[in-house]
């Protein structure tokens, strides 16, 4: 099966009473994703089109029996909105809100790690989709083709659908694409994906996206050499970036020589990943290798 999401999982939408949550359950909804509930304080007993309106994410478990959930809360009062989901035992939770406070996010950091498992991927992301099955998320759907055998795992999220694209446009599909967002501090990484991918029999190849700023790459790629039987295209984001200034994503800092793109394309190619360097010949890239 494929990893985290599929056509069973159940999704509540935490914010489905603003104008980006209604516009993206809608769009889930289109995809066949099995919206059950959303929530918004003080809104509970309406509903957004067919969708019922709780006040809790607790009530909305118990009574849709919810195990998924997107975030569509302001920045002030997300990680609040992660702890009430992880509280109310929901396993899937998917944060797409961009500029949570990096202290907020160490607490929930450190309160996720007491319950291993939920699992929570972003901040600060694009989400997750299994095509064909299960849209949780921002990216458009009609780019993905359900079938597999490529997995897709990227820090950025616009460069997400351009991979998605590409590999379309070749004829590849994709079992599962997760966006594990650009933020120092996340929930789920490159290494949980890549393991899931490992584990899971339809997908046979994989599409790793990084950028520059951190560590996670680096560390990525000793672990696909390690641990990894399937063949893996990487592709760094930021080779032209001034050294020293944030590009784009709060994670993308580079402190000397560590996290620039040459140093994450150097410990790609030592590890055995297929390295891209010009975006837009991924897709014939990978239609060779896979």
């Amino acid at each position: 099966m494929s990893i985290f999401v599929n056509s069973h999982t159940k999704l509540l939408v935490q914010g489905i009473t603003g104008q980006e949550g209604q516009f993206h359950t809608r769009q889930c909804i289109s995809y066949g994703t099995n919206v059950v509930a959303g929530v918004t304080p003080g809104k509970g007993g309406q509903f957004m089109d067919k969708v019922p309106v709780f006040n809790t994410v607790a009530d909305a478990r118990e009574a849709t029996g919810a195990n998924a959930s997107m975030i569509f809360v302001p920045p002030p009062f997300a990680a609040d909105a992660i702890l009430e989901a992880a509280d109310a035992g929901i396993e899937m939770i998917v944060c797409i809100t961009e500029g949570i406070p990096v202290m907020d996010m160490l607490r929930v950091k450190n309160y996720l790690a007491l319950k291993p498992s939920i699992r929570l991927i972003g901040p600060n992301c694009p989400g997750i989709i299994t095509p064909g099955q299960c849209k949780i998320g921002i990216m458009p759907a009609p780019i993905h083709t359900p079938g597999g055998p490529v997995g897709v795992v990227s820090r950025s999220g616009t460069l997400t659908y351009e991979v998605v694209h590409q590999l379309t446009q070749v004829g590849l599909g994709q079992t599962t694409c997760v966006g594990i967002g650009g933020d120092p501090i996340n929930g789920t990484g490159f290494i949980d994906c890549l393991s899931a991918f490992e584990k899971d029999e339809e997908t046979k190849a994989v599409v790793m996206v990084g950028e520059i700023g951190g560590s996670a790459e680096e560390e990525a790629a000793a672990w696909i050499s390690a641990n990894m039987s399937k063949p893996v295209v990487g592709f760094i984001a930021g080779i032209t970036a001034p050294p020293g200034r944030t590009m784009g994503h709060a994670g993308a800092i580079v402190s000397g020589s560590q996290g620039t793109a040459a140093a994450k394309i150097a410990a790609m190619q030592k590890n055995g990943i297929s390295v891209c360097q010009d975006l837009g010949t991924l897709g014939a890239l990978c239609k060779e290798i896979f």
